[in-house]
């Protein structure tokens, strides 16, 4: 295992499970997020295909997500592990809201200076309601995704829930 994707819906703890296994396999980790948007009013990075590429050609990288649409199939052809947190909704609203309640009051900053706004969680991308409307359409994405073909080279390692992948990252050996 050294170019993992860490997969889920929003709230999932992919940053998370990207930063732990970063630890123990002695592994770059690299936050999608940071690396798309590029600074304030959510500008997107011109080089972010340029730079996932590079990251992608290295012998070891972490990622914590699906992928956007312009780099999904290069990080997918280059992994050699996913690691899917395929957790229900139960699960990851209670965790999707507590983060975003927090960065919205403490306003914090984040992928490039940006904030979560009180006026943001009236939007249809905010996370909360993002993850909640596309939890289901995230699920069958992914698993769309492990069933193809030309990715059967990948080791999947599936979870639903929190425990079973705690319990997996503490059995893997430390490289």
């Amino acid at each position: 295992m050294r170019r993992i994707l860490v997969v889920g819906i929003s709230g999932a703890g992919k940053s998370t499970m990207a930063r732990a296994l970063s630890a123990r396999y002695a592994a770059p980790y690299h936050e999608m997020d940071a690396l798309y948007f590029a600074g304030p009013g959510w500008a997107v990075n011109d080089d972010f295909v340029t730079r996932v590429a590079e990251i992608t050609a290295s012998p070891a990288w972490i990622f914590d997500s699906f992928g956007y649409p312009s780099v999904r199939d290069l990080v997918w052809e280059r992994a050699d592990t996913v690691v899917w947190l395929d957790y229900r909704r139960r699960v990851i609203m209670p965790r999707i809201l507590r983060r975003s309640v927090r960065r919205t009051l403490m306003r914090e900053s984040i992928f490039g200076g940006n904030r979560e706004t009180l006026r943001d969680w009236f939007r249809r991308d905010h996370p909360a309601w993002w993850a909640w409307s596309q939890h289901a359409a995230r699920r069958a994405d992914i698993q769309q995704r492990a069933d193809d073909p030309r990715f059967a080279p990948l080791r999947v390692f599936r979870f639903s829930t929190p425990r079973s992948a705690a319990d997996w990252l503490n059995q893997r050996p430390a490289s």
